[in-house]
């Protein structure tokens, strides 16, 4: 989109230069037009929150990373807690969470793993790591959150 450049005072506007204003307002207009595509919907499993569907550009989007272990001797079998706190303003209401491991140091017990989350807040998000083989671990879970900001 191009950038109307801002007239010098006192400098007559001729039509040229309203039709550049124009054809930015109407280009500007089609960038804000309604398109279902501009528009995400976000469900919560929660009945006392309804289906909200809302401009992608009106979502709030988090992803960190929580580093659980690093070089962490386990036993199989054995489950590691983690909490990521999101900002105190990021989310209105529990978002959907998605949280994932990446094996830091590739070794058996460190891709033998499974993350379950076990709570969701719209302040933050726990869960567990469970071991699948005996080893040492380094281990970071990726967290990517998505809901209505705050």
């Amino acid at each position: 989109m191009p950038i109307i450049p801002i007239p010098e005072r006192g400098q007559p506007l001729d039509l040229s230069y309203v039709a550049t204003i124009a054809g930015a307002v109407n280009d500007l207009s089609k960038e804000l037009s309604y398109s279902s595509k501009k528009y995400a919907s976000i469900e919560s499993p929660r009945a006392s929150i309804a289906r909200q569907d809302v401009k992608v550009t009106d979502m709030r989007i988090v992803a960190g990373a929580y580093d659980l272990a690093q070089n962490f001797s386990v036993n199989a079998g054995q489950k590691i807690p983690f909490t990521y706190n999101f900002a105190s303003s990021d989310f209105k209401y529990p978002p959907i969470v998605t949280a994932t491991p990446e094996a830091v140091s590739v070794t058996d017990s460190g891709t033998d793993v499974s993350v379950t989350i076990t709570s969701v807040t719209s302040s933050r998000v726990e869960g567990v790591v469970r071991f699948s083989t005996s080893g040492t671990a380094s281990i970071r879970i990726n967290i990517i959150a998505i809901g209505l900001p705050s």
